[in-house]
């Protein structure tokens, strides 16, 4: 008889090949150790590098490991909204393929899931937070100006829109994603906004963050994100987001 899967892990990768197995190993070998069945689901987004070589590889040693090969890339917010869909288990957890927040921060995240909270997300900008990064003294301009700028236009009560640690019972994430329509830098700001809309109550859980490479973020990421974010809200104040399914 095959058993239901609990817990699925979607890892959106783009030329990760340096790290991505370390991430892989790190992650299966947390799954491992808890008593419930559990699925990894890598989808490549384009990569031009090994990701999907190395990925393929690793299917033989790691259990339930499954992957999605898109050849062209579509951007990050296309290959989460397809592995959530895709996923099987009745919580759906999507993280970074570089390893920045622990898969074992998840232990913190359920009870707040049978408390009431439908949604529960990782934030570095809250109370008990730790973040690690090196990157330009620009940017953490432009990142405290764009958070705040988000929260104005979005929901204020949300601290950190876009950390990758988003954790959904199955029933939230089939009903949210299903109404994405931004692909890219933005996705994680129009999924907490189309929850937000349909009455759904998000948790903000603070995490220890490590990113010692200081990430692909640019100057034009923080101008494209803008240019999303006023989408998003046009998409709000004009009800295309529908408020239950």
């Amino acid at each position: 008889m095959k058993e239901d899967i609990y817990l699925s892990v979607v890892i959106p990768a783009y030329n990760e090949m340096e790290g991505i197995a370390d991430t892989l190993v790190d992650i299966s070998r947390y799954l491992f150790s808890q008593n419930y069945v559990s699925e990894i689901i890598v989808v490549n987004d384009g990569s031009k590098d090994n990701t999907s070589e190395v990925v393929k590889k690793l299917q033989g040693t790691i259990h339930n490991l499954k992957f999605i090969d898109n050849k062209k890339n579509q951007g990050k917010g296309s290959a989460v909204k397809q592995g959530i869909l895709a996923a099987q288990g009745r919580y759906r957890l999507y993280v970074d393929a570089d390893n920045a927040i622990s898969i074992d921060h998840i232990d913190k995240f359920w009870p707040y899931l049978k408390e009431g909270y439908d949604i529960v997300i990782g934030s570095i900008e809250i109370k008990g937070a730790v973040k690690k990064e090196k990157y330009a003294g620009y940017r953490k301009i432009l990142g405290k100006l764009s958070k705040y700028l988000i929260r104005i236009l979005t929901i204020w009560k949300i601290h950190d829109t876009q950390r990758a640690f988003k954790l959904f019972p199955a029933e939230v994430a089939e009903k949210v994603f299903s109404q994405q329509t931004i692909m890219r830098w933005g996705f994680d700001i129009e999924i907490l906004v189309i929850a937000n809309n349909m009455g759904y109550k998000i948790k903000e859980m603070p995490v220890v963050w490590i990113n010692p490479s200081g990430g692909r973020v640019t100057l034009m990421s923080y101008i494209n994100t803008l240019i999303e974010l006023i989408i998003i809200k046009i998409n709000l104040l004009s009800g295309k987001y529908k408020k239950s399914l």
